[in-house]
């Protein structure tokens, strides 16, 4: 079931806050009972981290704006904690708290299997693209990929009859490239487009492995077609990685640039790819099947969270704080060091994020800013 009114437009207020990233809205959902709380919390959280003048959320003028144009769009926001989130995508941490979605939801209950690789691609290796995805789509599944020039184009090709996802970087109707408006389109109408950013939004550079953090989220696994040894490709097998979701590639000749990325991948221990039936055989019997979605089963970890008792944070506060500096530390090891309870810790982050006084930064390390 979708939150009432009033919840979605606070917890849209709250992600639209630039200081509220995926990790302290979650943080901050962990901690109250509602967004409505949260929201009406975050300006005094943030004089707590430091702040001289209360944190401002985004305002319901704009959030309304948002809801409004996506309906126009013929989109779909859904929350994570909603039952028509993805439920592959849930399981990500910290999963995406929005994002706008168009065409048919019901492909989320489908598997999916992501496909990227290089935008320069050869024609060989879009052919190979294309047959994968055809193939994988008769087998059953759904193919994920994020509509770049290349392999992407080539992938959502193949899969366009049997059910594709298109994730964009920028909002739910920016098309990259511009060449790819057909596409688009026919994805619009018979597969699902996904964005996490407000429709109208550009894509930046910084916006792309968000993006591919998504398309490996939606994913059972993420299959590699073509890539070089430093690609946004390789960027999406790692967070694949990082997920527990399988990595394959598709070997090449190690005097083609675009093939050293998978030929190094399967180095590395990934599956190597020659036939669908080298990907199936693994999917079919991942971990992950047991994740995809039934009705009333995504429920936001905030649920399962005890309150916390705002005293401890307040003994704890200096402490912890005292114990941050610019050299980026493990979460862990602050828990540790402080002795403090992971809960007060993640609420005194969040107070010094909300004050723009803390970097996050990947694999769950924190500095302060410098």
């Amino acid at each position: 079931m979708p939150f009432d009114p009033e919840e979605r437009i606070a917890r849209l207020r709250l992600i639209r806050t630039p200081q509220v990233g995926p990790v302290t809205f979650h943080d901050l959902m962990a901690r109250f009972s509602s967004g409505r709380e949260a929201l009406e919390s975050i300006g005094g959280l943030s004089l707590r981290g430091g702040r001289t003048r209360a944190l401002k959320p985004a305002t319901r003028a704009s959030v309304e704006d948002e809801i409004a144009t996506a309906e126009r769009l013929g989109a779909s926001i859904l929350f994570h904690g909603e039952t028509e989130y993805p439920g592959l995508l849930s399981t990500v941490d910290p999963a995406p708290p929005v994002i706008i979605t168009r065409g048919f939801t019901h492909l989320f209950e489908k598997p999916s299997i992501g496909m990227v690789g290089a935008r320069n691609a050869s024609v060989n290796g879009r052919k190979m693209a294309a047959s994968l995805a055809a193939d994988l789509g008769k087998a059953g599944f759904i193919v994920v990929s994020g509509m770049a020039r290349g392999i992407d184009t080539a992938a959502h090709q193949g899969a366009l009859e049997t059910g594709t996802i298109a994730v964009l970087a920028g909002g739910i109707d920016s098309i990259y490239p511009p060449e790819n408006k057909d596409l688009y389109a026919a994805i619009a109408e018979r597969g699902t487009i996904i964005s996490e950013m407000p429709p109208g939004y550009t894509a930046k550079a910084r916006d792309f492995p968000r993006r591919n953090r998504l398309i490996s989220g939606l994913s059972l696994g993420v299959v590699v077609v073509e890539a070089a040894l430093r690609s946004g490709s390789l960027i999406t097998a790692r967070l694949a990685g990082e997920q527990s979701r399988d990595v394959f590639a598709v070997p090449g000749s190690p005097l083609d640039p675009r093939c050293r990325g998978c030929n190094q991948l399967i180095k590395e221990s990934a599956h190597l790819v020659e036939t669908v039936d080298d990907i199936t055989d693994i999917l079919t019997r991942s971990h992950l099947m047991d994740h995809m979605r039934e009705p009333g089963d995504n429920k936001s970890r905030a649920s399962s969270v005890p309150s916390l008792d705002e005293s401890i944070v307040k003994d704890f506060r200096s402490a912890i704080t005292e114990l941050l500096s610019p050299t980026p530390c493990d979460i862990d090891d602050l828990i540790r060091a402080s002795g403090a309870p992971p809960a007060a810790v993640r609420a005194v982050l969040t107070e010094l994020a909300l004050a723009e006084r803390l970097d996050r930064l990947p694999g769950g390390k924190v500095a302060l800013k410098g």
